[in-house]
């Protein structure tokens, strides 16, 4: 994940210095346990200005509105008691080489500020600390105790002190060339490394841009460039230092992050803000789906692996209930012939009612034949009974596994991450289990909006829609389709619901039941056969059993066509 850098924070801070400085703040809420977002408004308008001091996505930039669900954090609050209604006055850097901006607030633009919200956007180590005009801290997003951190510890009650400078030279866009050469190449290792370790400011995404806008390796070490090579070298590094000096920044996207150079630039972009708010949005989402999915995934399986053993002993248990007959004829045959028991037998052949067979009976010696006979007949009505406890638990079994390889197969087909429709999708699915009590939930639900099903348009552009989840598939079959529409299902294999919107009167041909039958087949769990059984038919013949999970149905009437996924 690309870092905000300090020529990307100083781009985001001159962009916001034109358009929001000064602005009252009306509202603080914060997202997670590492953002917040505070509500800016100034003549032109009202937005929301996001700091986050995640570990791997730190960043400033406005944002959407945040959610309208409670927000129970206590730092949140300490900054809403204490900043709320005031003026955000200016947003200096507290240097032009440290990645540290100080958001001031007073009662009006023009007093001196009473509170110093410091948003240090440095890696792992970011956070966001709030002090008073004493530069005595009142709170931070992320308290270090002295047994954390001897150097500097950040905690209520303590001075604020800014982060111990780095060691590098401070680049100045008037420093000559050779005494810059002179410093880069003065111990001859990686060109890269020797750029980061020399001079501040400066970021590993930055020097690689640098070297490649050169047309040099980044691995390459500094004793093996020539003249004309620092020559090269140097003119970007002058303009990069113009570019900061004057604020004209380029921002757009590259073809693996972004930049506000303008360097290697694939598509430019009218904001840096849209930049950082779209960027570090999609690599969350990406990392938190792929956190999600695996768990999800992982739940299920182990939930299948699990209902798959009951269904194996309860098979077991109806099998052996199979026996009862066989006991319930050894008693018949004892209690008829009886006379033919002797003291001390431990078994009897007796001849077969029916075929006349021998059948050879096991005793208990310590009985006689009534006794046995007596026993027999216990045990045939004892497995009858297990029959009738356990067949209905068998079918209970049979219906969650089914239910549960329905939702596996929906994860499967969510198993990369395209869009943010996907995340939302998965965060449905991870709804529904808690719903059905397979997830204990840790927080509130997500209020956020559902998402839609996949769209496809058949041949003939009839809309072809699949639902993504069981949610999904409920709200297409019983309160989308119409009785024009037609339903499509994998046939005894579990699948997303598809549905074939149709007008009034139209007949849809083969062409298009052919397609429609491959997206189902596609989108079911025998996607990687070579061809699946498809069942198509009216919604209307489409019922759901009383207390049936969702996406669980039961059809008839119903057509069967072969799919090609």
């Amino acid at each position: 994940m690309q870092p905000v850098d300090l020529t990307t924070l100083r781009a985001i801070c001159a962009e916001l210095r034109k358009g929001w400085l000064p602005a009252r703040l009306e509202q603080v809420y914060q997202r997670d346990r590492a953002t917040i977002s505070l509500a800016l408004r100034t003549l032109k308008g009202r937005d929301w200005l996001t700091l986050s001091w995640h570990p791997q996505a730190a960043r400033i930039c406005l944002d959407d509105a945040p959610p309208r669900t409670p927000d129970t954090f206590t730092f949140s609050d300490q900054l809403r008691h204490q900043l709320q209604g005031l003026a955000l006055t200016a947003m200096p850097l507290i240097s032009p080489w440290e990645r540290v901006i100080n958001f001031q607030f007073a009662p009006r633009p023009d007093d001196p500020p009473l509170w110093h919200l410091y948003a240090e956007i440095m890696g792992k180590y970011s956070n966001i600390i709030l002090t008073d005009a004493n530069q005595q801290i009142i709170t931070a997003a992320h308290q270090v105790s002295a047994e954390k951190s001897s150097l500097r510890p950040i905690q209520t009650g303590h001075i604020y002190e800014p982060p111990p400078p780095l060691t590098g030279s401070i680049p100045n866009v008037k420093e000559y060339q050779e005494t810059w050469q002179e410093k880069v190449s003065l111990i001859p290792t990686q060109l890269k490394q020797q750029l980061l370790k020399t001079y501040r400011g400066l970021g590993p995404n930055l020097v690689k841009a640098m070297i490649q806008r050169a047309d040099l390796n980044p691995q390459q070490t500094a004793d093996t460039l020539t003249q004309e090579n620092w020559n090269t070298l140097f003119q970007i590094w002058q303009e990069w230092l113009h570019i900061l000096e004057s604020e004209q920044f380029q921002p757009g996207w590259t073809e693996n992050g972004f930049t506000v150079l303008g360097w290697g630039m694939i598509e430019p972009v009218s904001s840096i803000q849209t930049i950082i708010k779209d960027y570090y949005t999609e690599q969350l989402n990406q990392q938190v789906f792929k956190q999600l999915h695996h768990q999800l995934f992982q739940k299920v399986s182990n939930l299948i692996k699990k209902q798959t053993q009951k269904q194996e002993t309860f098979q077991q248990r109806l099998k052996q209930s199979d026996e009862a007959e066989i006991y319930r004829q050894r008693g018949d045959l004892l209690m008829a012939y009886s006379y033919q028991w002797e003291p001390g037998m431990d078994a009897i052949e007796l001849p077969d009612f029916e075929t006349g067979d021998l059948i050879r009976i096991p005793l208990n010696p310590e009985k006689n034949a009534i006794q046995n006979a007596q026993s027999y007949y216990k045990r045939h009505q004892k497995l009858k009974r297990a029959r009738t406890a356990v067949e209905p638990l068998l079918g209970e079994t049979n219906q969650e596994i089914n239910y549960l390889q329905q939702v596996e197969a929906a994860l499967k087909q969510l198993k990369d991450y395209q869009q943010g429709e996907d995340l939302q999708t998965l965060k449905e699915i991870q709804e529904e289990l808690i719903e059905q009590g397979y997830i204990i939930p840790q927080r509130e639900r997500s209020t956020s909006q559902a998402t839609q099903p996949i769209t496809y348009y058949s041949p003939h552009g009839y809309e072809v829609l699949v639902g993504r989840n069981n949610r999904q598939n409920d709200q297409l079959t019983f309160r989308l389709a119409t009785d024009y529409d037609l339903w499509f299902h994998a046939q005894e294999i579990p699948g997303s619901h598809v549905l074939l919107r149709l007008p009034a009167g139209a007949i849809p041909d083969e062409k298009d039941l052919q397609f429609v039958a491959n997206v189902a087949a596609y989108h079911s769990r025998g996607r990687e056969s070579q061809q699946v059984p498809v069942i198509y038919t009216k919604p209307k013949y489409v019922y759901k059993p009383k207390g049936a999970k969702p996406g669980m149905v039961i059809y008839d009437r119903e057509t069967v066509i072969w799919g090609t996924p």
